[in-house]
């Protein structure tokens, strides 16, 4: 049984880290186990955007035994260069991935926080980093967990589980 690895970057709430290792258990039928957490790397800082440069935060990412994968998460904003931002970047090589929380909160765009939503949208974005580093590419399927967000709606359409297709390349 593989052994998926989380790992906070900077502080993550207890309730987020359980629901995203309840959502990986579930898909990838694997260990769940939590690291040490990091600080932030300041030179992965860009004050002109205000938002942290995630290729370089998974350049720093090892992944150690035993883990077979590791996911860090981090409250951070990020980017990658031509976008605008991120919620997640994936190195598939090394089976490394990240997620960010910011822009997965109601309250990021002055609406209302809701709970059940925020921690819905996080179980989804770790799903989907981390089957990117099981080989999966994007999936056409508007409803599977792989199907690119290139925004906030896109991640609420779709599932936290992968389609059929999907489902049976990880397996």
């Amino acid at each position: 049984m593989s052994l998926i690895c989380l790992l906070p970057i900077g502080r993550i709430e207890s309730r987020v880290l359980k629901a995203i290792s309840s959502s990986l258990k579930e898909v990838f039928s694997c260990r769940v186990k939590q690291l040490q957490g990091l600080p932030l790397p300041k030179d992965a800082y860009n004050p002109g955007r205000k938002q942290y440069y995630s290729t370089l935060i998974l350049k720093r990412l090892i992944r150690s035994s035993p883990c077979d994968r590791v996911l860090a998460i981090t409250d951070v904003d990020l980017y990658v260069p031509g976008l605008n931002f991120v919620f997640g970047e994936a190195d598939v090589s090394r089976g490394v991935a990240i997620i960010s929380l910011t822009r997965l909160r109601q309250e990021f765009y002055g609406l209302p926080p809701d709970s059940k939503l925020f921690l819905l949208r996080a179980a989804k974005e770790a799903v989907h980093e981390i089957g990117h580093t099981y080989g999966l590419g994007h999936c056409p399927d508007p409803r599977c967990v792989m199907h690119f967000s290139n925004s906030l709606h896109d991640t609420d359409v779709k599932s936290y589980r992968p389609c059929r297709r999907c489902l049976q390349r990880i397996k």
